[in-house]
């Protein structure tokens, strides 16, 4: 027994079946009467490939020697490394492949850690799940039919540079890592992602590059034909995305010509003897048995009653093929029996006997052929048959006849019927349904703490304001089963709808919502993912959002082969198909869109795949047929309310300088949760930049955190006035008081009298109302006030610096020529007699009439307002000074926090 030196053995390697290949890498060996293989490890060899304008480095035999193929593909600084294992005893056969395919991404490969509580990587995220899709779809169809040893595919983000996404290069390095096992495949699988930046098609664009571009698409395919795509863009021709098919279709062919050569020179042998197929005369026998039966089963329209009936013909070939025994009534067909015991064929003990003698002592019997034995089968080659014959036949009188198991041609639409607004409590509800299939929509409207929270390696801390989330329960098919976590088929149907409504969302600055639609599939017929785009585009009209305009979705299908049942060749294009047409037909194309274009599509090829010219076809006749969804969609009844619900909270947008956001925070947060908490609202949201949404249930809370708000960030300026303000708090060096809601200033102790004061406590206390003057504002955005400076008997020294601010009645200016501002707070319901007065005696001095500012007792200062009103210019000023003026006191009595409150109404500025 030879075996490679530098080979080393392991026992994973180990193969229960004979081995016809004859490389030295290889060797069938025994022990003890048991016979395994012993696989030697693969020798490192690297290449390069050429891909857009780079190349990727691809590399096997350094890691992961063990597994049947292991490769690792670098693309930059991104680096994933992929395996495939398959295990040494075949599985029960079954018409689904025994493929698991799992990929991950490491936080170490960007150098950071979970933001949650557990910091190692656990269960696998929605994200990753969508990646383990796109490396199944196009792999399934290589494999080739009969082999069922499980195969697993493993694939790691080891490095991560932020430029060069790792999903496209995961699809290829899956493909290669394929090609190079064991697995015996039809042809090798390579995967890109094409951009669309201009008019320019860029082949696997970095993410920089994609943020400018106008299509994400991720296609795999082999050298000669497309097996997967999958895409969202918004609103793109089906001309440019047949252009981009065609450059991603080049790139692949490109890949998969340098693997196939790879593969010759390091491949290992492919187990083309585990493949095991079904008894090719099991074809003709279940067709004679069921034939036409199953030809009337078929053109039962309704799903339940077709079903059950070809439950009953399974079950029929079953008990015949597997318990009773078939006999066939064709004579070439069975198993005949001699009777061999009177017959002897040993040549040695042959008599030659001369003709017309007879030995008398010789007995000569001619053989007599016995009963025919029944055929029995095991019960899974006689499912997997009954299943792929049941297809056949749907497709032949698809072809035959021009006409499907429901009676429609080949492009039309099944009836659609939709209704909004089912449930009451609900923000936004629809109800779509397109023959069997049926989706119940429902939208739910929040503020920015319902946002979906992305922690994964491409997208670190994203928040996401609209997801939609998919449902499929067994009761839409009318089956039973266990209930548990979302599937990855749901997880991947609830993102192709989600991406297919995002381009008609409103901007988070003309609608600051978070979106969240829930799609329950109630009935399940084929294309519910497709009914989930259109009744959530229904549902969000009935929420009130306001949406860009109204799309749809198809799902198409197609018979590759026609010349089998007697077609001219040429493939036929199914629209709207059913649940019988995908698993029985080659192709599940979805489309989603309006008549302006496309904006999201996902194909799945389950034959060797298809060209451009069939992908056209396909494309146009699904625009023609989303124009009819469209036209019936219009038809709703009852219609979206296109009106918020009362149920939905209610969110106001402000804007305030940056600079101000401290203010509505506070220390700690106290001032905001204070502010919640005294108005009632659900939330209030701060930004950098100074945008602030506040989400109330209710309007009157609403309109009490806006005044709070617009208080606290006001931009006061020195020289305004504030009258009848409340002494909040005493120190021992002032007093501070409350110039607006929320806003407070120092009035120093020296600035509260023109005498002398040991304590403020002397002449005030907490509650008092006194008339106050800005006189400084210092970096912090503290305020000092002075009640001094408009005490009628001021000191020389002052008299100089407030006497133009002091004479309401006189109306006159500073020097720079800006109007003075006079504030008038007026506390609740009290009026000028009620309101406390300090025990100072200067507080008492008469101030003369001409001189008096009077309190306003209107109901509307009942309402904690207060007006800046504008002062205006002394009567001996030039009509110059007056309109700039007038342009001063535009500005200093405008405010951010909304379009009602801060507009100039005849003179007046009301905040």
């Amino acid at each position: 027994m030879l075996i490679n030196p530098n080979a080393i053995c392991s026992l994973s390697c180990y193969r229960p079946f004979p081995i016809r290949s004859s490389n030295s890498k290889f060797r069938s060996l025994s022990h003890n009467g048991f016979r395994f293989r012993c696989t030697a490890l693969a020798q490192p060899f690297s290449v390069k490939i050429p891909v857009g304008d780079r190349h990727i480095l691809v590399e096997t035999g350094h890691i992961g020697r063990q597994a049947s193929g292991a490769v690792t593909v670098t693309d930059g600084e991104t680096i994933v490394y992929t395996t495939v294992c398959l295990s040494d005893v075949p599985s029960e056969p079954s018409d689904f492949f025994p493929l698991y395919v799992n990929y991950q991404e490491r936080f170490s490969a960007a150098g950071r850690t979970s933001g949650g509580f557990f910091k190692r990587e656990g269960r696998t995220k929605d994200h990753e799940v969508l990646i383990c899709r796109l490396i199944d779809r196009p792999l399934r169809p290589t494999i080739l039919k009969g082999f069922y040893h499980e195969t697993q595919i493993l694939s790691w983000v080891l490095s991560y540079d932020g430029l060069h996404s790792p999903d496209s290069l995961a699809i290829t390095a899956a493909g290669i890592a394929v090609a190079l096992s064991e697995v015996p495949n039809s042809k090798t699988v390579a995967g890109v992602r094409i951009g669309l930046v201009g008019d320019k098609f860029i082949v696997n664009p970095t993410t920089e590059e994609m943020e400018d571009s106008e299509l994400d698409l991720l296609l795999a395919g082999t050298d000669s034909a497309i097996l997967m795509i999958e895409g969202y863009c918004e609103f793109l021709s089906e001309e440019k995305l047949l252009q981009a098919v065609e450059v991603g279709q080049d790139a692949v062919r490109g890949i998969c010509n340098e693997v196939d050569a790879l593969v010759k020179k390091f491949g290992k042998p492919k187990m083309f003897d585990a493949v095991k197929l079904p008894p090719h005369d099991l074809y003709k026998h279940v067709e004679a048995i069921v034939g036409d039966e199953l030809v009337q089963a078929l053109q039962i329209k309704n799903k339940i009653p077709r079903r059950k009936a070809l439950s009953l013909l399974e079950e029929k070939v079953l008990t015949i093929l597997t318990e009773e025994g078939y006999v066939s009534t064709d004579p070439t067909c069975g198993v005949t029996e001699t009777i061999a015991d009177l017959v002897e064929d040993e040549d040695e003990d042959e008599e030659v006997v001369v003709d017309g003698e007879v030995d008398e002592g010789d007995v000569h019997i001619k053989p007599t052929l016995r009963k025919t034995t029944p055929l029995l089968f095991s019960e899974v080659d006689v499912k997997l048959v009954f299943k792929e014959v049941t297809s056949k036949y749907l497709r032949r009188c698809i072809v035959e006849n021009g006409r499907r198991s429901d009676g429609r041609t080949l492009e039309d639409i099944r009836p659609i019927n939709s209704r909004c607004g089912l449930l009451p409590r609900a923000h936004g509800s629809a109800l779509f349904t397109r023959g069997e299939t049926q989706s119940l929509a429902v939208v739910t409207l929040g503020d920015k703490q319902m946002a979906q929270r992305i922690d994964n390696l491409v997208d670190v801390d994203e928040m996401k304001r609209f997801y939609l989330q998919y449902s499929f329960p067994l009761s839409c098919v009318g089956e039973v089963g266990r209930i548990g976590a979302p599937s990855r088929r749901e997880i991947g149907h609830g993102m192709l709808a989600e991406r297919s409504l995002e381009p008609i969302l409103p901007s988070d600055d003309d609608f600051p919502y978070t979106v969240r639609v829930e799609s329950t599939i109630t009935e399940s017929n084929g294309s519910s993912s497709m009914a989930s785009v259109c009744g959530g585009c229904l549902a969000l009209q009935d929420a009130g959002v306001p949406i860009k305009g109204p799309i749809a979705g198809i799902a198409m299908g197609m018979v590759l082969d026609t010349q089998e049942f007697g077609g001219d060749g040429s493939p036929i294009i199914l629209s709207d198909i059913t649940g019988s047409e995908d698993a029985s037909g080659d192709m599940d194309f979805k489309v989603a869109g309006n008549e302006d274009g496309i904006t999201a599509f996902q194909m799945d090829i389950k034959v060797g795949g298809i060209t451009l010219p069939i992908m056209r076809k396909a494309l146009l006749q699904a625009k023609d047929g989303r124009k009819l969804i469209l036209a019936e969609m219009l038809k709703c009844s009852p219609p979206p309310s296109r009106s918020l619900s009362k149920y939905a909270p209610l969110i106001h947008v402000m804007k305030v300088k940056p600079e101000k956001i401290n203010l509505i925070i506070g220390t700690g947060g106290k001032k905001v949760k204070s502010i919640i908490e005294e108005t009632g609202v659900e939330a209030i949201d701060t930004q950098e930049n100074g945008i602030v949404k506040i989400t109330a249930k209710n309007l009157l809370s609403l309109e009490k955190s806006k005044a709070i708000i617009s208080n606290l960030t006001m931009v006061p300026s020195v020289g305004d006035i504030y009258r009848n303000c409340e002494i909040k708090s005493i120190t021992a060096y002032g007093v501070f008081v409350e110039i607006a809601p929320g806003r407070e200033g120092l009035c120093h102790i020296s600035e509260l009298s023109t005498n002398w004061l040991a304590k403020a406590e002397d002449a005030f206390k907490v509650g008092d109302r006194i008339d106050v003057k800005l006189i400084e504002v210092n970096e912090k955005g503290q305020l000092r006030l002075s009640r001094r400076a408009l005490l009628p008997d001021a000191s020389p020294e002052d008299s100089q610096e407030t006497s133009d601010s002091n004479d309401v009645s006189s109306q006159e200016t500073n020097d720079e020529g800006s109007p003075k501002k006079v504030v008038t707070v007026s506390k609740g319901n009290a009026d000028e007699e009620n309101t406390r007065k300090p025990k100072d005696k200067m507080s008492t001095t008469k101030v003369p009439r001409s001189r008096k500012i009077k309190l306003s007792n209107d109901a509307s200062t009942a309402q904690k307002k207060f007006i800046r009103r504008l002062v205006s210019p002394e009567k001996g000023r030039s009509e110059t000074e007056k309109v700039k003026a007038r342009k001063s006191g535009s500005e200093a009595g405008s405010s951010v926090s909304s379009k009602e409150e801060n507009s100039l109404v005849n003179g007046e500025a009301s905040i």
